[in-house]
């Protein structure tokens, strides 16, 4: 059974799965890790959500104020073991509804050129590629994609 849970960033199991995520990332990005690091803390994320299969936490992802119109997809993240069970899309979508709810427009997100699976994600959901934004502007291994809700 497969559950989607919004919480926050003092939850466990978030907070569990980031570190396997930032382990992750660490070994794709390689030298690269340190600097995207730095935009990745959890501590004041108040729209968290995870996903459990039977109990166990397996994927999560956030979301954040961008702008006055656009919310920023961040920290998702699926364990291995749980890959290819539509678990990021499921937490994707609860995103973007969360997202709407609050009464924004649309959601923006970067992510590393490295991560092969989230680019197809992303483009599957209807992400479209723009110019990268604020710190990721000059930075060649970063994609930025945006959707309009609605």
């Amino acid at each position: 059974m497969i559950t989607l849970t919004r919480t926050d960033s003092s939850n466990p199991d978030f907070i569990a799965l980031v570190k396997l995520l930032d382990a992750y990332l660490a070994q794709k990005d390689g030298r690269d890790h340190d600097y995207y690091n730095q935009f990745n803390t959890i501590d004041k994320l108040k729209n968290v959500v995870v996903c459990s299969e039977n109990g166990i936490p397996m994927a999560c992802g956030a979301i954040k104020e961008f702008d006055a119109d656009s919310m920023e997809v961040k920290r998702m993240f699926t364990n291995p073991e749980a890959r290819g069970k539509g678990l990021a899309s499921k937490v994707l979508t609860e995103l973007e509804a969360w997202t709407e709810e609050l009464g924004y427009k649309s959601c923006v997100l970067e992510t590393g050129k490295r991560q092969v699976e989230a680019v197809a994600l992303y483009k599957k959901k209807g992400y479209s590629i723009i110019p990268n934004y604020g710190q990721y502007i000059q930075i060649e291994n970063s994609l930025c994609f945006q959707k309009d809700l609605k």
